[in-house]
């Protein structure tokens, strides 16, 4: 992953050119300033670096939040001891984290897998000199004095020597190819850099330097530029000519902005996509160039000079306004679409890093996240549920063990009511206070009687009374500590005269949670009928369910226990006081509402499917009706699932998705459940080094396999491919001292990611080595002149022919072995003849001329097949 650069230009000459003010993607301080990760335990400290996230940086509090751009949480916090309000510029990939402190000028190297400062180097402090990364390599721009000094981003050490230019550069960032664009304003031109590759370890030291590749002339010397770098190329703003110059893939391009730039204009540090954007602050516009030329004007609303350089992403444009502190997002045709409000003060930070836009706020506690489908949310940078949160309070010192619960009598029963009937009288009451000890049961005292009953019977007919004789009742709970005290009722006089009880009742539980009941006007028999009591019954329970002037009882939700069954009977009460029979039972309802939150809901890519996630999740709470099903909804494509699971599909590759569950019952559809996935993306394939023997190269990669299952190949033109892991694959077969270009190519089911290698074999050395039979002449054949020869012939054609000799090899003279040709059959007595073969081979020697193969002993293991043919 490349790095990606704040987004924030200046807009006069006494504020930083180039983002190196305070900046929306900070990770750490330098060692010296005491990094902490709050709350962060020994066991702990490898904390790994992963897609779609940024870390946001908050002056007031002087720490890092480290923020997952998919699900817009914090996981993580940092604290850096000293640094409030240090302005900073810094640049990360997925590994590493380069900055530097504009207060002190100390640049210091941050491992993001451990967390850990591997390296710090002083550099001047204050404005002028700046950071640049790309992959595992990183530079140090001096505008001031014009020098741009690669570093080892390991130990920070120089690598090869500074590209040197003119004083007064500006610019210093990389594009997407790897190459670090600088413009030179004293010369009208702009230059690229490679870097140089780095050595196998830090303290192996480097033999090449950083190279410069590039130099086009881009406007008049002394004009006023103003760079951003390209996904290939870059762009330079020349204030001066009021002119756009972009150098893609080599071809340079000049757009005309004339009377359009009315102001100093700006531009983003890094530029994706095809289109960049110029920001006047002074008249708030921006001018959007294509590629082909077209310039596509609008305006910015509100007031003032406090704007951002618009920034592209995904199709559209968003410029930050600090004085309104808000960010106002335009659509490609210039069509203000959002506006985006944040508890805001001071500077907007915009950075486009891991497919996501980071809106940040150094000052305020809050960010935002914007997608590539440009969906906002906020980011709570100081949530403290999290790695490295705020440490919680100093708990109190615990409590001394809790002493066993005092058990006491129970408490008087509540709301104990008598009504009377002929010869009998029914009384009703609410639970008594337990006090530590269930209740056993209730004690209905009165007119000469006692009366048990259960403790969840609260409703009891006390028959064998006196008409026209006036009653009250006491009742009283008993625990396991005895009885306690009583509470008496109203005062009742049963008499013949009783209302009729209401004829039928009806009961119906509504979905939203409430239990209708329902019944006939009842016969007052003269008398007017007052209320009617409603008693509710279920397994093993009889309770007064409440009462009512007309003949309907709404029984609230959660009043009744969901999926229990009840039924209910009714008594007419008249002016008198005197009461009916009960009423026939109801039919029997079972309450119900909307089932409860799935609970326990993951999601996950589902590796070997494009444009799928997994969903799964725990049942939810029934409340009454069973769950006849779920509704699953991702990315806003529904499905309704009897299972617990599910998996979805037709979605993009790499999509951040948010999944959505409710259940459904009769009901309806209950409370959703909410997660974040991810589908599987193409892979993304990094080179990170290679090497190569005589016949084989090795090329060393990382793949980012998208969530996916990566499988690797390594291929070169017109050959087979390679399998092998995805970390490093090794091709045989190759020619000696031959350059060549590799592909490596990572495939997963969203599709393929490549990246390629040039990488040269090494040339390919044979040992003259001088027959040695038997024959005494041939002892002594190459140990001393014998008629001139002093070693083995070279020729230069592939036969003994003396005419053609060039010279000797003497024996261990060590040979160039270039490839290898058919010609005259030729022995070797000192393998006993079993090496004589017709091939000869090519050697630099004397130019390029000819050994016989028996002459010549090919190191690593002397395969003359290894050799190609001449």
């Amino acid at each position: 992953m490349d790095e990606v650069v704040p987004t924030r230009t200046t807009r006069s000459r006494s504020r930083l050119r180039g983002g190196l003010v305070t900046v929306g993607t900070v990770l750490a301080l330098l060692a010296a300033m005491g990094l902490t990760v709050l709350g962060l335990g020994s066991a702990d400290n490898a904390v790994a670096s992963y897609d779609a996230s940024s870390w946001l940086w908050s002056a007031a509090r002087s720490e890092l939040a480290r923020v997952n751009g998919v699900t817009a949480r914090v996981d993580t916090r940092v604290e850096v001891p000293a640094a409030r309000r240090h302005p900073m510029q810094v640049v990360q990939t997925d590994r590493v984290l380069v900055l530097r402190d504009l207060h002190t000028g100390q640049i210091s190297a941050l491992d993001l897998a451990t967390l850990q400062i591997t390296a710090t180097t002083p550099t001047a402090p204050g404005l002028g000199v700046s950071v640049a990364l790309h992959e595992d390599a990183a530079f140090v721009v001096d505008a001031v004095q014009g020098v741009v000094r690669q570093l080892d981003p390991r130990s920070l050490a120089p690598v090869g020597e500074p590209v040197r230019y003119p004083p007064g550069i500006t610019g210093g960032t990389f594009d997407g190819q790897g190459r670090l664009w600088i413009a030179v304003p004293a010369e009208g031109t702009v230059s690229a850099i490679t870097a140089a590759e780095l050595p196998s370890s830090p303290a192996a030291g480097a033999a090449v330097a950083p190279r410069q590749v590039e130099t086009h002339d881009v406007a008049e010397p002394s004009h006023e530029l103003v760079v951003s770098t390209l996904d290939d190329g870059v762009a330079v703003l020349d204030r001066t000519a009021g002119t756009l110059v972009t150098v893609v893939r080599g071809t340079t391009r000049r757009t005309g902005l004339g009377e359009q730039l009315t102001g100093p204009g700006m531009l983003p540090v890094r530029t994706s996509g095809p289109v960049v954007p110029v920001t006047v602050a002074g008249q708030r516009q921006v001018h959007a160039i294509t590629d082909g030329g077209e310039v596509r004007s609008f305006t910015v609303p509100g007031e003032g000079d406090r704007l951002g350089a618009a920034v592209a992403w995904a199709g559209r444009f968003y410029c930050a306004d600090d004085a309104a502190g808000v960010v106002y997002a335009f659509d490609a045709a210039g069509q203000l679409v959002e506006t985006i409000r944040g508890r805001w003060g001071g500077p907007l930070e915009l950075e486009v890093r891991e497919n996501h836009l980071f809106i940040n706020a150094p000052d305020a506690a809050t960010a935002r996240v914007v997608n590539d489908r440009h969906e906002v949310r906020e980011v709570d940078k100081y949530a403290n549920d999290v790695l490295g949160g705020d440490p919680p309070v100093e708990p109190p010192p615990p409590p001394p063990p809790p002493k066993k619960p005092q058990v006491n009598k129970p408490g008087a029963p509540r709301s104990v009511t008598a009504a009377a009937g002929d010869a009998q009288a029914r009384v009703s009451w609410r639970p008594a206070a337990a006090n530590g000890a269930e209740i056993m049961r209730y004690v209905v005292e009165g007119a000469g009687q006692r009366l048990e009953v259960g403790a969840n019977q609260r409703s009891v007919e006390v028959k064998e009374l006196t008409n026209g004789e006036t009653y009250t009742f006491s009742v009283h709970a008993v625990n396991a500590k005895g009885a306690g005290p009583s509470r008496r009722s109203n005062p009742v006089t049963p008499t013949a005269e009783v209302p009729d009880a209401p004829t039928s009742v009806s009961a119906q539980a509504r979905p939203d949670g409430t239990v209708v009941v329902s019944w006939p006007e009842a016969n007052g028999q003269g008398n007017t009928i007052a209320r009617y009591a409603v008693t509710a019954t279920s397994a093993g329970t009889n309770a007064p369910a409440g009462e009512s002037e007309g003949t309907e009882l709404v029984i609230a939700a959660g009043e009744l226990e969901y999926g229990t069954q009840y039924a209910f009977t009714v008594v007419a009460v008249n002016d008198k006081g005197a009461a009916s029979e009960a009423s026939p039972v109801s039919d029997t309802v079972v309450p119900f509402t909307v089932p409860g939150e799935p609970v326990e809901l993951r999601a996950s890519t589902v590796a070997d499917q494009p444009g799928t996630v997994s969903v799964q999740w725990a049942p939810a709470q029934a409340n009454g009706r069973p769950v006849s099903g779920y509704v699953v909804d991702v990315a806003g494509k529904s499905s309704e699932v009897t299972d617990t699971r599910t998996t979805v599909g037709g979605l993009g590759d790499g999509q951040n998705v948010t999944v959505r569950v409710r259940a459904v019952n009769e009901a309806g559809e209950g409370p959703e459940a909410t997660t974040t996935a991810r589908t599987v993306a193409a892979p993304r394939v990094t080179v990170t080094g290679s090497s190569a023997t005589a016949t084989s190269a090795t090329v060393v990669f990382t793949v980012d396999a998208g969530g996916g299952q990566a499988t690797c190949t390594l291929t070169r033109s017109g050959q087979p491919a390679t399998s092998g892991p995805c970390s490093r694959i090794t091709m045989n077969g190759l020619t000696p001292g031959t350059g060549y270009t590799f592909t490596v190519t990572a495939s997963n089911a969203a599709g393929s990611g490549t990246a390629t290698r040039a990488q040269a074999t090494d040339a390919l050395i044979g040992v003259a080595t001088c027959v040695n039979g038997s024959d005494p002449d041939q002892r002594t054949y190459c140990d001393r002149d014998v008629d001139g020869r002093n070693g083995n012939e070279i020729f230069s054609v592939p036969r003994q022919d003396n005419d053609r000799q060039v010279g000797w090899a003497r024996p261990g003279t060590r040979l160039t072995a270039l490839c290898k040709i058919r010609g005259e059959e030729v022995y070797a007595f000192v393998y006993n003849d079993h090496k004589k073969s017709t091939w000869w081979v090519r050697v630099e020697y004397s130019g390029r001329n000819y050994i016989p193969w028996a002459w010549l002993n090919l190191e690593g293991g002397d395969n003359i097949n290894v050799l190609p043919t001449c």
